[in-house]
């Protein structure tokens, strides 16, 4: 059953200085899988910049930990369950809900909000492939409906791609935040003697090799790899951690993900600088007869692990007790550093937790796809005649429309802390210990641009996850990023990993913002072939006591301004590559500087007061953005393209291109958003004004497009019946 390579077999008998029995490759072969062990990656994550003044924990822990005052944390973290969700979507959303929502819950914050990003092919048109795709996409979406409104925590936004890059394949990630007091935050610490317990679901046969199965590319359907979901009992796991430490009868926690037991216990028994010394026969277990190695690397789910001492042990039972959780206590901490297995008297397994919980480390090759330079130069397309049709199959493009379907599933005013609904601003917002204290957060992705070009694809998506938290008059405070690439083992697939990197580096250094978490995913591909490079980023951002944005909608009467600079950069375009059938040209990039003074000044606008509703410029580019805007408050507006500050020769082009570092905003200050923002000195216009029903481009006298708001809104919420 092992999955260690003839290299690393080697390395460990080499470290143990003997040969390590099956049960022993086992444990390792899950720890060291490219899942768990990063062994491909961590190198490279080590240059991200992860300190700030706000940073309490970092990356390497369940979750990051932010401090926002008034003696209260933050926790954030993101992870990913592509595989099974390819395999069985509905287990396997509901099972990386769940997971997600276990690692905030070992930080011993309380989970507070759920946020996902999802990748398929396409779902339109009569291809067995859109067939699929639409099975696939139903299933995933009820699968993050079903678990997080039957475990009562909000899913409060997202965001969802279509490209053929996935075909027969999906990716689904999810982020939580959970909030929590300082004084709460888990330690992790533990002495000798302590008393090791397993908590929650009992261990089955399910997710046997689920780490494995994810470390390699999707070849065969194995069901046998996927998790089976309890929404139910995790609720009852939640309210039973959060009750015991509040009673400070944990000295120390984590969940059990990837690698099951064999990774939760090796990387515990690390960290703490302490052995352990566990009986498997002790582990209470779904089905009779499992062997010690399927005990281990289960990935049955709804399980905890705690360390505690003999006088607060009797506090915990009591506690899991009360909420009917089942427990085992399975072993002990002790003086020396290993980690030790037993079935029954008999040792099965011993090895250094230090050996175990860290794979050696691999030098992957990396060399510039083949491809890229073919792609950048591409034949331009002629200027359709009809640009208002352009906008309008934008509008109607799965990508772009309106999510409406996905969001009404969904139970995101559960727990009261929600300020607006799924779609109502580029970002969601929660309110947290104080009514003037509120947290926005947004997750982004774009892998048609990381494609074109990684670093600045990665640089765009970073730019986006920043401009929709200021969209909402948030100070952007941290983000985590979601890296999915193909096979690592492929130097092409590796070398844009590492622009991937280099982008996040450069941009949150600039920014001074820190990573404070995230996740690396390889193996993304199947037997169709690879998926592009797409790094997801989610941004979190903090408004304490000041006025924010709670709409991207426009209101009769707003003036409409645009801050940044408009250029032709159509690669990798929703208008290229979904109304022209191109893949290719030039990506947009993005200029630090002015993407740093445009939100700067954003926030200072909202700062004073004087925005009514405010959208970013991304996916569509401003066309779009403008049309999205006039659906979300039911008017139209009449904008003179004339008017937009550009470098594009072409109206197409100054429609569609999706330049970095671009906002939106109506206001009923025109004069004092004019004067505020020349002397932030920004480029800027004020293109417009809010107002009717009908949605009107001009250039200068000339008319460019001239759309009726119903049939806007008709193509902008068409997702609903595509999904019929």
């Amino acid at each position: 059953m092992g999955v260690l390579t003839r290299r690393e077999l080697e390395h460990l008998e080499q470290k143990l200085n003997r040969n390590a029995n099956e049960t022993e490759q086992d444990i390792v072969g899950a720890e060291w899988s490219e899942h768990c062990s990063y062994k491909s990656s961590k190198k490279y994550l080590r240059l991200l910049p992860t300190k700030g003044r706000r940073v309490v924990v970092g990356p390497g822990y369940d979750a990051g930990v932010l401090d926002i005052g008034d003696g209260y944390v933050l926790t954030v973290h993101i992870e990913s369950h592509n595989h099974p969700s390819a395999v069985e979507p509905f287990g396997g959303a509901a099972t990386g809900v769940g997971g997600v929502i276990r690692d905030i819950m070992s930080m011993g914050t309380r989970p507070i909000a759920v946020l996902d990003a999802l990748r398929f092919a396409p779902i339109l048109g009569r291809a067995k492939s859109s067939s699929k795709s639409k099975w696939l996409f139903k299933n995933v979406v009820k699968g993050i409906a079903d678990y997080g409104n039957c475990i009562g925590i909000p899913t409060v936004g997202g965001e969802v791609e279509f490209d053929a890059s996935y075909e027969d394949y999906c990716l689904v990630d999810v982020a939580s935040v959970g909030l929590g007091r300082m004084e709460d935050v888990v330690a992790n610490k533990a002495d000798a003697g302590d008393i090791i317990v397993l908590a929650g679901g009992s261990t089955g046969r399910d997710g046997i090799h689920g780490a494995s199965f994810a470390s390699k590319a999707l070849e065969a359907e194995n069901r046998s790899a996927v998790q089976i979901p309890d929404p139910f009992l995790e609720k009852l796991l939640l309210e039973a951690t959060m009750e015991a430490v509040s009673l400070g009868c944990i000295k120390s926690i984590k969940d059990l993900g990837g690698g099951g037991l064999s990774c939760c216990l090796s990387e515990t028994s690390d960290s703490l600088g302490q052995g352990f010394d566990v009986d498997l026969t002790k582990v209470h277990a779904r089905e009779s007869g499992m062997t010690p190695a399927e005990l281990m690397i289960s990935e049955s789910q709804e399980r905890m692990l705690f360390v505690t001492d003999s006088t607060r042990l009797p506090v915990l039972q009591s506690v899991l007790d009360k909420y009917q959780i089942r427990y085992s206590i399975i072993g002990l901490v002790q003086q020396h550093q290993d980690l030790i297995i037993r079935n029954s008297e008999m040792i099965i397994a011993q090895m250094p937790s230090e050996l175990v919980a860290h794979a050696p480390l691999l030098d992957r090759a990396a060399r510039k796809p083949a491809y890229l330079d073919k792609l950048a130069s591409i034949r331009r397309p002629a200027i359709p005649s009809n640009l208002g049709k352009v906008l309008l199959s934008l509008l109607s493009n799965p990508t772009i429309a309106s999510k409406r379907w996905i969001y009404q599933q969904y139970d995101h005013e559960v727990g009261v802390r929600t300020v607006v609904k799924p779609g109502s601003a580029d970002a969601a917002l929660l309110r947290l210990d104080r009514n003037d204290k509120l947290l926005s957060v947004k997750l982004d992705g774009n892998s048609k641009h990381c494609y074109l070009d990684p670093y600045q694809g990665t640089l765009g998506c970073l730019s986006e996850g920043r401009r929709n938290v200021i969209c909402t008059g948030a100070e952007p405070v941290g983000v985590v990023d979601h890296l999915q690439f193909a096979s690592p083992e492929d130097p092409e697939v590796f070398w844009t990993f590492k622009r991937a990197i280099d982008a996040i580096v450069d941009y949150c250094k600039f920014m001074e913002v820190p990573v404070v978490g995230g996740k690396v995913s390889f193996y993304n591909e199947t037997s169709k072939g690879a998926i592009k490079p797409t790094p997801v980023i989610g941004t979190l951002g903090l408004i304490d006591g000041k006025p924010f944005v709670s709409s991207s909608g426009l209101a009769e009467g707003q003036s409409i301004f645009v801050i940044g600079n408009s250029a032709p950069e159509l690669g990798g375009s929703e208008y290229y590559e979904y109304v022209h059938k191109i893949t290719g040209g030039q990506v947009p990039k993005v200029d630090m500087q002015a993407d740093r003074s445009n939100g700067r000044a954003v926030l200072k606008l909202i700062g004073e007061g004087l925005v009514a509703c405010a959208h970013d410029c991304s996916k569509g580019g401003l066309a779009v953005a403008l049309a999205e805007m006039a659906a979300g408050g039911d008017t139209g507006f009449n904008v003179d393209l004339a008017s937009v500050p550009s470098t594009c020769s072409r109206l197409d082009d100054l429609m569609f291109s999706e330049s970095n570092s671009r906002y939106l905003i109506g206001t009923r200050e025109p004069a004092k958003v004019r004067q505020l923002l020349a002397l932030e000195q920004v480029t800027f216009a004020e293109i417009g004004i809010a107002g009717g029903k009908t949605v009107n481009f001009s250039r200068g006298k000339k008319r460019v497009a001239r759309i009726p708001l119903s049939g806007i809104k008709e193509t902008f919420y068409s997702l609903e019946k595509a999904m019929q």
